[in-house]
């Protein structure tokens, strides 16, 4: 990255400040271990979701609630949100982060269990929106079971869409590398969607299904 590029990246990433709702989750996901969305992220997450007009969201890796918030902040009040996670400590967290953002419990629904057992389980065509921020090995499948989840003018997105900028290299051939660009291929072969990948913090892929 240049540094007339990097300055631009880095200024936009600055532009968004956070409350003290995303700050104190952002805290737990520094005890416990886990890396959110960035701001930059996390204000694209929002704006997205404002968007879409999105009534039905299913989040794949709920992290500690810093992108299930952004998410919420920008859907109207009837909406309702599924989060998925298999360690019931980031769930914990999740609730924590939703609570203090005042969303009454009926907008969340969360789910303790493999993404890749959970997914199958939810209705083809259901929803308007889905999220996904979860290990990359599983990426195509979770990928795939989203475009079926999505109702047409849907919206996916990916977080870490450049799986932390190595997508870009050819020569790097490590599985999460690998397994990234599979999921951005298949989507992006899809007659049925449309995509785009922005730079935002270490990249967004947003995929909206027209068919």
């Amino acid at each position: 990255m240049s540094a007339d590029i990097y300055s631009s990246w880095s200024y936009a990433e600055a532009l968004s400040e956070e409350d003290e709702v995303l700050l104190r989750a952002r805290e737990r996901g520094y005890e416990l271990g886990v890396s959110p969305v960035g701001t930059g992220s996390a204000s694209l997450l929002t704006t997205m979701a404002a968007c879409s007009g999105a009534r039905t969201v299913v989040e794949i890796g709920s992290g500690v609630g810093v992108s299930g918030v952004s998410i919420l902040r920008g859907l109207g009040p009837q909406s309702v949100m599924t989060t998925i996670d298999i360690d019931l400590d980031h769930l914990d967290a999740a609730r924590e982060a939703f609570s203090e953002a005042g969303f009454k419990q009926n907008r969340t629904r969360t789910i303790s269990g493999r993404a890749q057992d959970v997914l199958p389980r939810l209705t083809d065509g259901a929803y308007d929106l889905i999220f996904i921020d979860a290990d990359k090995l599983n990426l195509p499948l979770y990928v795939e079971q989203g475009a079926r989840l999505l109702r047409r003018g849907g919206t996916l997105i990916v977080n870490d869409a450049l799986d932390q900028h190595r997508v870009p290299q050819p020569a790097d051939r490590r599985p999460t590398t690998t397994a990234t660009r599979r999921a951005g291929r298949y989507l992006r072969e899809r007659e049925d969607f449309v995509t785009s990948t922005v730079p935002t913090g270490s990249g967004m892929l947003l995929a909206v299904k027209v068919g």
